[in-house]
């Protein structure tokens, strides 16, 4: 009975471990030549739910998106924005059905963000912070 309970503690313990492994820390990045040295999580929010079309630094924002099926892009909504990705589906919807605002660029993989991003003075997205390198610059980081 005790060699039980111990390997189910073991096991939740384990679980629980990896649940915040799984959980990487998102960047949010800007192209290096931005005037832009940090954003806050509001801000960020502002450009990805269509509250705000501008960078902080004056710039139209061009914000990008990872697929739907992204883990990163779940865990950015959630931590950056407070939302599900059924309620920024929602807000999407009902932006663009009213003509006010574009939904982001949706991008296929994190090095096509990033290689956006880098090509693009405007730009703005987020990868898992370990894909981030020098041709980008990071002005926000989740977890």
């Amino acid at each position: 009975m005790k060699t039980k309970f111990t390997l189910q503690t073991l096991l939740v313990a384990g679980l629980l471990s990896a649940a915040q492994f799984a959980a990487a820390e998102v960047a949010i990045i800007v192209n290096p030549k931005s005037p832009l040295a940090s954003m806050t999580p509001d801000q960020v929010s502002a450009i990805f739910l269509g509250k705000s079309a501008t960078l902080p630094s004056g710039g139209t924002a061009v914000p990008t998106d990872l697929p739907e099926s992204s883990a990163v892009r779940e865990q950015f909504y959630s931590k950056a924005a407070g939302k599900t990705s059924a309620q920024v589906k929602a807000t999407w919807a009902r932006l663009t059905f009213s003509g006010k605002a574009t939904p982001p660029k949706e991008l296929g993989s994190a090095a096509e963000v990033k290689k956006f991003v880098a090509s693009n003075p405007d730009a703005i997205g987020y990868i898992e912070k370990s894909a981030v390198d020098g041709s980008v610059k990071v002005v926000l980081t989740v977890d």
